[in-house]
């Protein structure tokens, strides 16, 4: 709802729609050996829109599974390509692709080669995957609307992608302490391309703002170290107590950054010149405590999808051992398959219910928009076309939760 000059974020999503719809996509996705999930992605994401409700008016989702697939079909072409020129510059470089495993009287020389392969390989896949981020992120926002409006944003995967690369060799080379320089940067840098009609984001702030949302995670990593000096030093059983509170610190203290420094960015953001501001203040202990409730919940659901299947195959298990039925072992296996895959989808379906909308929709609730009365004076914008989809995220599997 409207509340004087702030629109306040809403979610109308419920459990047991989404689980039923995450359960069907599931079960169709693996009937159609994998091929349905690009429909059912546009049919979550649909759902999920619509769920929310900035001052009671939903989103839009105008994504489609078809052009996702073939987006999905033009990224397998273009990887194809790609790796193929990769194993033939590998060739005259002495090394080889095909050649992976060595065999056991493989010289040295031929086992560096193979380890050499396989690390290009790896580094040459990284730029890809920073430009499948960036344009996955492109992708849906062409396809979201709200109140008529479609969002948008710049072509500028390139830009994106060799900024990636640089602040995650500063992070690597500074062990961690720069993260947040490349966290806000990389934003930044996407903000300030992003649209809503004709009117533009931006990200004000300063990089050093991020430290308060890392306290926790740098002092978990600080606890750990002093837990394995501790135990170097003697105290073995002392030090080991440490470090899992250190551990415990780390995992934790990686959600509160996640999540505030989120916040902290979105509180600086701005639309339209500075017109409109937004705010956002989502508790890190209501995100870990519908982890832990919900991740308990799946494990339940789970289990319990899977029983019924267990106790088939272990009945059909003792027929096939005592020499009574010749197929029970072929049917006992066809059962193990078929429960794995049951606790599978279950467990899919589940987690998205329990884990991830319950995240999400405590999120969206604690933002909101100031100065909503400016939305009036924005126009539509043209839209984007991107006939290769998101395809690259798919195909790299780096897409989001939704």
């Amino acid at each position: 709802m409207e509340q004087g000059d702030t629109l306040e974020g809403r979610y109308g999503g419920q459990r047991g729609p989404i689980f039923l719809l995450v359960l069907q996509t599931g079960i169709l996705t693996v009937l159609t050996l994998g091929i349905y999930r690009f429909w059912a992605k546009s049919r979550v994401r649909r759902y999920v829109w619509n769920a929310v409700q900035p001052g009671g008016d939903p989103m839009e989702y105008s994504g489609t599974g078809v052009e996702k697939f073939i987006g999905f079909l033009i990224a397998l072409v273009v990887l194809a390509v790609y790796l193929g020129l990769l194993q033939v510059l590998l060739t005259f470089a002495g090394l080889s692709l095909l050649d992976l495993v060595p065999d056991e009287g493989a010289s040295e020389a031929q086992i560096f080669a193979s380890i050499g392969a396989t690390y290009a390989t790896l580094i040459a896949i990284i730029p890809l995957i920073f430009i499948a981020q960036y344009r996955g992120r492109r992708y849906m926002l062409s396809r979201t609307r709200w109140r008529g409006l479609r969002f948008g944003m710049d072509q500028a995967s390139l830009g994106y992608m060799w900024r990636a690369i640089v602040y995650s060799v500063i992070t690597v080379v500074s062990f961690g302490v720069l993260a947040p320089l490349g966290t806000f940067q990389l934003e930044k840098f996407k903000t300030d391309r992003t649209w809503y009609g004709d009117a533009q984001f931006e990200q004000g702030g300063r990089w050093t703002m991020l430290y308060r949302a890392a306290s926790v995670l740098f002092f978990g990593l600080g606890v750990s170290i002093v837990g394995g000096v501790v135990s170097a030093s003697g105290s073995e059983g002392l030090g080991i107590t440490v470090m899992v509170v250190g551990a415990v610190l780390i995992v934790i203290g990686f959600v509160h950054y996640r999540l505030q420094s989120f916040a902290i960015m979105a509180r600086h953001k701005t639309l339209d010149d500075g017109a409109i501001e937004f705010e956002a203040l989502p508790q890190t202990g209501r995100v870990v405590g519908h982890y832990i409730k919900g991740s308990l919940l799946t494990m339940l659901v789970t289990i319990a999808a899977a029983i019924p299947a267990g106790v088939i195959f272990f009945m059909a298990s003792q027929i096939g051992a005592a020499g009574g039925f010749g197929g029970a072992q072929i049917f006992s296996t066809i059962i193990a398959v078929l429960s794995y895959v049951v606790a599978l989808v279950m467990g899919g379906a589940s987690t998205m219910a329990f884990i991830t909308q319950p995240i999400f929709g405590h999120i969206v609730e604690t933002c909101a928009v100031r100065y909503p009365e400016h939305f009036d004076t924005i126009q539509q914008r043209a839209a984007d076309d991107m006939p290769d989809a998101e395809g690259f995220a798919d195909a790299l599997d780096v897409g989001g939760a939704f």
